[in-house]
């Protein structure tokens, strides 16, 4: 979809701002901390239903407020019909509104055209995004569950029976921590083997669809690294699961013991990993700040043109929306001429960008004849130039 129209009350520092969108390039230049992020922020929430930056929804309320409001009024490409997970159309030309609410001390509420979810996984998918922040450093940086996040967003947005299963999973490893940490008594070795056989079942489900995104994304990633960096150094990804060691209720339960006596399970797909390495080493050490944010950008990408290729966007000849959250810090000269490039050609649609540089937006714009926004934020306030 296209994002036509977004209104933001008390999110964050931006105490009030409806904003009419380009349904190809918007671009916020500010200095840091002015609001930029807390925009292309508001655009994510309506797409996942939290915030990128944090799942505690009460620290998106601007400070002495007592409630925060998002609405974004949607449109589809070319006025196509968009189906919604539970077969119901809604034609591009009418529009959907996507509303989001939330009172201090009370759940937030959200409605597409003004009726209310059930179910927030109900709209996990509707309005694809891929967003790409500062904070992708910690993909490298960060341990293996910010890795494993990065793969679950991806399929999420194109598998609504996924959440449920990694739901199934999460119940199941819980439920077996908790017998493994009893000081009292030994567990019950029926219950163990009843939530481990669950465990084991929606893992290699788990595992197939982590594998599968892997394997799909590899030649992607590795195409748009290699423009970027212009061919400089080559660099891989592996995906690694417990999984890949025999079926998965054998290797769960051979070391039951081990994790009885640690207190909680040490195999599963709760461990899974993606590795990361520049030139045969791993990229955490040895890649410069430049290369792990040349990393980060290509891998997002790649994940963006497979979401365009997934069958259930292409029915509805859709492209997700992008964010570009201050990608050009700490990159040289000729990376971001690349990626500007990249970003500016007909393979991207309706793309939010911030930057503390004017110069950046406007070797953007100066690669094509396209419509663009441009808007000015200052301490949460945003003017349109």
């Amino acid at each position: 979809m296209i994002l036509e129209r977004l209104s933001i009350i008390n999110y964050k520092n931006i105490k009030e701002a409806t904003l009419e969108l380009s349904p190809k390039i918007n671009c916020f230049i500010g200095h840091n901390g002015a609001g930029k992020t807390n925009v292309l922020d508001a655009v994510y929430f309506l797409s996942f239903c939290h915030s990128a930056q944090t799942t505690q929804d009460s620290l998106v309320i601007r400070h002495g407020e007592d409630f925060f409001m998002l609405e974004g009024v949607y449109r589809g490409y070319e006025g196509t019909e968009v189906r919604g997970h539970e077969g119901t159309e809604v034609r591009g030309h009418e529009g959907t509104t996507i509303h989001c609410g939330m009172k201090r001390g009370a759940k937030k509420v959200f409605r597409r055209d003004k009726k209310a979810y059930q179910r927030l996984s109900d709209h996990i998918g509707l309005i694809p995004i891929v967003m790409i922040s500062p904070a992708d450093a910690y993909l490298i940086e960060g341990n293996s569950e910010e890795r494993r996040r990065l793969m679950d967003v991806v399929i999420a947005q194109t598998d609504r029976p996924y959440m449920e299963t990694l739901n199934r999973y999460n119940k199941a490893l819980l439920q077996r921590n908790a017998l493994l940490k009893m000081e009292d008594r030994e567990p019950d070795p029926e219950m163990l083997s009843l939530w481990e056989e669950q465990m084991a079942r929606e893992g290699e489900k788990i595992y197939q669809k982590r594998h599968d995104l892997v394997e799909r994304l590899i030649p992607l990633f590795q195409q748009f690294y290699e423009t970027i960096s212009e061919g400089h150094e080559q660099v891989s990804l592996k995906y690694t699961s417990h999984c890949q060691r025999g079926p998965l209720l054998e290797v769960i339960q051979r070391d039951r013991m081990k994790d009885r006596a640690v207190g909680y399970s040490l195999h599963g797909t709760h461990r899974d990993d993606l590795e990361i390495m520049i030139d045969g080493h791993p990229m955490r050490r040895e890649g410069s700040q430049g290369q792990q944010k040349t990393f980060v950008i290509a891998l997002k990408l790649a994940m963006y043109l497979l979401l365009i290729n997934n069958e259930k966007y292409l029915a509805n000849h859709e492209q997700p929306i992008l964010l570009l959250d201050d990608i050009f810090d700490k990159l040289d000269a000729q990376r971001v001429e690349q990626i500007v490039r990249l970003v500016a050609s007909d393979r991207f649609g309706q793309i939010f960008i911030t930057d503390t540089n004017r110069e950046h937006i406007d070797q953007i714009l100066s690669h094509g004849h396209f419509d663009y926004h441009l808007y000015e934020v200052n301490e949460g306030t945003i003017y349109s130039k």
